[in-house]
């Protein structure tokens, strides 16, 4: 993306931001490796604060509108945050489509194996999408 212009550290950061946004609506999809894995769940300690108002009815289709419209529309922001936001909620699109599918193929699939191997794919999967772009927004690409 240099042809748009460097990364600042300061849009480097911002542009790791949006990445919360998936990381904590794909939480519950993590329950039965929490149930596992009982350490896993120190992953949500510096979230606890970001979880208390993501609990709140509609915050985050409502973070979804603030940062579609207040971000990735706003020409003055810079082409790497944007891009970087648009990314996330592309993300978290994703991940909506797979709580949908998930409900109408839950009951017919239950809890055993092979459900709780579909819940742990789309963890994992998001959980190392944001990883990867939240690695590769801090190297400025």
């Amino acid at each position: 993306m240099t042809w748009r212009g460097s990364a600042t550290a300061k849009d480097r950061v911002f542009a790791c931001l949006p990445y919360l946004l998936p990381l904590l609506s794909v939480l519950p999809f993590g329950a039965y490796l929490f149930r596992q894995f009982p350490v896993l769940a120190l992953i949500l300690l510096p979230l606890q604060p970001l979880l208390a108002i993501y609990s709140i009815p509609f915050a985050s289709l409502i973070i979804f509108f603030v940062l579609f419209l207040g971000v990735v529309r706003n020409e003055k922001i810079s082409h790497f945050i944007r891009f970087n936001t648009m990314q996330a909620l592309l993300i978290d699109i994703a991940l909506f489509l797979c709580t949908m599918a998930l409900q109408i193929l839950t009951p017919a699939l239950g809890t055993g194996l092979v459900g709780q191997t579909l819940f742990n794919v789309v963890f994992l999967g998001t959980l190392a999408a944001c990883a990867y772009s939240v690695v590769q927004s801090v190297i400025g690409r």
